[in-house]
């Protein structure tokens, strides 16, 4: 038998739970559908649970920064299996209470792998659902690294499980999942690896920043190796042997875990959506404006899923699924603007960004001034004994516009926000610069930031 629906959202997520919250409010019958635990990557597998672990390896990395200043830390180190048990008091609830909100609102919940069975039929195992719309906020899943002994990886999401954590790990890839876990695991104690296949990893980011933030790095005892590809693994015991070509030449390395951190794709390949006439890309179902699909006005996509402007960030996915209730409930009128989104690496220290690049504004041929500094020297940095600390800010000639800021130091994710907010309401440098902040704070630098 076929239940009718208004709309069906596919994933449980930011974006799939907005549009189920909002459309479910506006008196809409809804079903929502997920193969996995209810509640999403963020608050299962990816930012929630990892800013638990980053949180303990801060608290570790601060008290040893101020050996000789104060603090006395011989004894200090991370009890991995308690952090763990820690980490699953935020993970473990969520599933439930996701579940029991769905109830409680009306919302129609579906446990199972979706397949679209006709531009507006979506089967459920032995459930068949039509909806007027269908929303597709599936996520992503790391992308297939298509060499021999892949399946000897382990993922993020499994990392994120371990209740014992290996002495040697190596991980394949130079994103954010490799610097933010091989920064938490060298602070454990173990020996870290990262392999990456480019000439500098965490391509999204500023180069010198990124320079400061690899040399900090590999300070830190972790091996980071540049412009190599990981081509086969081999499993040998309870040992894992990674082969790699660098310069045209193949190395070995060795390993007790190795992590996939080369990159995630859309979880769609399996949705059947050629069945609904969906178009989709690497990136996701491609959509236009207002991120409606291109190929079956039906259905939309948000999040990590479309093949929208914007980044794959749980706050981005949110906004979209915003973005997609309200032109579901009246139409198509809202377009989703992506200026001024910040991003972070949680590395120790953290590496943050927002607005363009050096490159991105030249190619765009802007006419603007760059203010570099590194900033061990100052104050903010020196209080906690952070070596390793600086910034770059674009700023357009002539409109005074703020184009872009980067920031590698203590509490640079919390600066990056002012800068976001800056940009998106249009807030000159100048007049930041004149702002009166709490003193001493990292906020109060970014005055002599512009």
């Amino acid at each position: 038998m076929t239940r009718k629906v208004d709309v069906i959202a596919i994933g449980t997520g930011s974006a799939a739970s907005t549009v189920a919250a909002r459309c479910r409010e506006a008196g809409w019958e809804v079903a929502i559908v997920d193969s996995r635990p209810f509640g999403g990557t963020c608050a299962l597998r990816g930012c929630d649970p990892k800013k638990v672990l980053v949180g303990a390896a801060e608290a570790v990395d601060w008290t040893r920064r101020m050996k000789g200043k104060g603090i006395r830390a011989e004894e200090l180190q991370i009890d991995w299996p308690e952090l763990m048990r820690f980490k699953r008091s935020f993970t473990e609830p969520v599933p439930k209470r996701r579940e029991d909100g769905f109830a409680k609102a009306g919302v129609a919940a579906f446990h199972g792998r979706a397949r679209f069975a006709g531009p507006t039929i979506v089967q459920v195992g032995e459930e068949i659902l039509e909806g007027r719309h269908v929303v597709i906020a599936a996520g992503m899943v790391p992308a297939d690294l298509k060499i021999p002994g892949a399946e000897h990886l382990t993922t993020s999401d499994q990392f994120l499980e371990l209740n014992e954590l290996p002495r040697t790990i190596l991980f394949i890839g130079g994103g954010y999942i490799a610097f933010e876990f091989a920064h938490v695991a060298a602070r454990v104690g173990a020996q870290v690896t990262v392999l990456d296949r480019g000439p500098r990893p965490l391509a999204l980011f500023d180069p010198d920043l990124v320079d400061q933030l690899v040399e900090r790095t590999r300070e830190l005892g972790i091996d980071v190796r540049l412009g190599t590809e990981a081509i086969g693994i081999e499993k040998n015991s309870n040992q894992l042997t990674v082969r790699a070509l660098a310069r045209g030449e193949t190395d070995t390395f060795q390993a007790e875990m190795v992590v996939h951190a080369a990159g995630r794709v859309p979880e769609i390949n399996d949705l059947n959506l050629g069945a609904a006439g969906i178009e989709w890309e690497k990136r996701g179902v491609r959509v236009n404006e207002f991120l409606q699909s291109v190929s079956n006005p039906i259905v939309y996509a948000a999040g990590d899923a479309a093949a929208s402007g914007g980044p794959p960030l749980a706050p981005v996915a949110s906004y979209e699924g915003q973005i997609v209730a309200a032109n579901l409930l009246k139409g198509n009128h809202q377009r989703p603007n992506y200026l001024g989104i910040p991003s972070v690496v949680f590395t120790i220290p953290p590496l943050a960004a927002v607005g363009l690049s050096e490159r991105g504004a030249r190619e765009q041929n802007l006419k603007f001034r760059v203010k570099m500094e590194m900033t061990s020297t100052w104050y903010s940095s020196r209080r906690v004994a952070e070596t390793y600390s600086g910034y770059k800010v674009l700023v357009e000639e002539g409109t005074d516009r703020i184009l872009g800021a980067h920031i590698l130091g203590s509490e640079a994710g919390e600066v990056i926000n002012l800068f976001a907010l800056a940009i998106r309401s249009g807030m000159g440098a100048t007049d930041l610069k004149h702002m009166l902040f709490a003193y001493p704070t990292s906020g109060s630098n970014m005055a002599r930031m512009l």
